[in-house]
């Protein structure tokens, strides 16, 4: 791991040999040196559009070669990749870049209809890159310039990815070279990825959880990676057949894999190499974790973090299986504590905020020092904003998030809790839990749910449903249930959205 200075020295450790490094998105195969003189083509090409130390490039795409290829390109000249899902709208990734303030856009519009559509908006030219592929380069911005010496030294951050966290709102997170090496090194351990695995790449590499555990740690164990720009399942269960070992996925393409598998009646995969699925990035259900385990024989992993945290904070392990929930024990080198939440003197019933430090932890917001100051404290800890407890084991259970606990009747409610009662009915493929305060001060719990399709389930059919697994404080006033719930780019439910998308409904009794 301490032999490495930036993240594209990743392909240091890998083997020269003629075996795939990458398959891209048209099944073309790279092996390593191929992919080198990729990254130096890259490279080349940013040096000659005027990229210096410092500046930040906004690369604008889906998973493909050439995307790898800028993006370790920005590391060899010392810039900040900014990586952007090019599913996002016009208005969000204009916001972006009015704040990163770009030196260079480049968008990956081979394998991205979505990224060519957004180079549209500018002037462009198309480049080549010794066979990974081709990419957009927009003219460079000269009014660019690098952070001064007191915001960061030049060359220091390796990433700035932007997040959204509850709010909405963007923030970007300075990630170091330091921080995403020791994540991919951390990756690749508790994983126990070898050379020999092979990656199916689908999670948009724009996500911190899949920029690190399928992008970088599967290039620095040697693995292969099958790159996949969207999520398919037909696609997904034929990978299987070809091979594929290592899976990191969220929770919601599980659902949306069985939920295939069911109407097609594929009742047991051809897999014949899988031997590790985790799923990321989301709270992970407890039904839905056993339903995928009896379908693919194995275990289905869990972790936590954050993209403060460089993704991993706490991870569970390859030979330590378990039935439950857990998030495992913190990763190697982490000091992982639950303190008092805001407002309180001090931890209750064991549940408390998760504090993390580490060399995981990010080097802050850009351009936003105040906003650093109240997440980092002066000791170093990273305050993640979730409620969490930690069991004898020393495993992390994810509770919820500070910000949506809801305070029902004087009793605390968390969202995960009645979202695991809902999500148990076999009409479900996922809720989503948030609180409404009322005239009175007082919280009303309010349940969205994505049914399954050609399901008719409805909402007083859940409501009797979840009656026996529920104090009744604990109980939805109402469940909205819907065809599709709003998601992020990276799978999560937008929770901040529900209220706007589906307040009619909830004004209709």
């Amino acid at each position: 791991m301490h032999e490495l200075q930036k993240i594209h020295h990743v392909l240091r450790c890998r083997k020269e040999s003629y075996a795939a490094a990458l398959i891209d998105c048209d099944g073309t195969q790279l092996n390593t040196g191929e992919l080198r003189a990729a990254v130096s083509a890259a490279g080349d090409l940013l040096h000659e559009n005027g990229v210096v130390a410092g500046d930040r490039v906004l690369l604008v795409g889906e998973n493909c070669a050439a995307f790898i290829a800028a993006a370790l390109a920005c590391s060899k000249v010392n810039a900040w990749i900014v990586p952007v899902n090019a599913r996002m709208s016009s208005a969000e990734i204009s916001r972006i870049a009015a704040h990163a303030k770009p030196r260079l856009k480049v968008f990956t519009h081979a394998f991205s209809e979505a990224a060519a559509a957004h180079s549209e908006r500018e002037p462009v030219r198309e480049v080549s890159l010794n066979g990974a592929g081709r990419l957009l380069l927009s003219t460079a911005d000269p009014a660019a310039t690098a952070p001064g010496d007191d915001v960061i030294q030049a060359g220091q951050v390796a990433a700035l990815m932007y997040t959204t966290g509850t709010t909405g709102d963007p923030k970007g997170v300075m990630l170091t070279h330091a921080n995403l090496l020791y994540a991919s090194w951390a990756s690749t351990q508790i994983r126990a990825m070898h050379d020999n695995d092979h990656v199916y790449g689908v999670l948009p590499y724009t996500h911190i959880f899949a920029f690190v555990s399928a992008f970088l740690a599967a290039l620095r164990a040697g693995a292969k990676i099958e790159l996949v720009p969207r999520f398919e399942p037909g696609a997904f269960f034929t990978a299987l057949a070809g091979g594929v070992s290592l899976v990191p996925a969220v929770p919601a393409m599980y659902a949306k894999l069985l939920e295939y598998a069911e109407r097609v009646g594929i009742t047991s995969p051809d897999a014949p190499r899988l031997r590790y699925m985790s799923a990321g990035g989301a709270p992970l259900d407890p039904d839905w974790k056993l339903r995928v385990e009896r379908f693919f024989g194995l275990c289905l992993h869990n972790g936590y973090g954050m993209t403060e945290s460089s993704a991993g904070i706490c991870a569970t392990r390859v030979g330590d299986e378990r039935e439950d929930i857990s998030a495992g024990p913190p990763m190697p080198d982490q000091d992982v504590r639950i303190v008092a939440t805001p407002g309180q003197s001090q931890v209750r019933d064991g549940v408390g905020e998760i504090v993390v430090k580490g060399p995981n932890v990010m080097l802050g917001y850009y351009k936003n020092a105040e906003e650093t100051a109240r997440m980092i404290d002066s000791d170093g800890y990273l305050h993640t904003g979730d409620l969490g407890r930690l069991d004898d084991d020393g495993y992390l259970h994810v509770v919820g998030r500070c910000k949506e606990l809801i305070i029902r009747s004087g009793f605390n409610v968390y969202p995960p809790e009645v979202e695991t009662a809902i999500n148990a009915h076999p009409d479900v493929v996922h809720a989503a839990v948030i609180g409404q305060r009322e005239a009175d001060g007082n919280e009303k719990v309010l349940a969205f749910v994505e049914r399954a399709p050609l399901a008719n389930i409805d909402e007083a059919a859940l409501q009797r449903f979840i009656e026996d697994q529920l104090a009744p404080y604990k109980r939805p006033a109402r469940i909205v249930v819907t065809d599709s719930l709003p998601l992020s780019t990276a799978g999560k439910v937008l929770k901040y959205r529900l209220l706007d998308v589906f307040g009619a409904q909830l004004d209709h009794v």
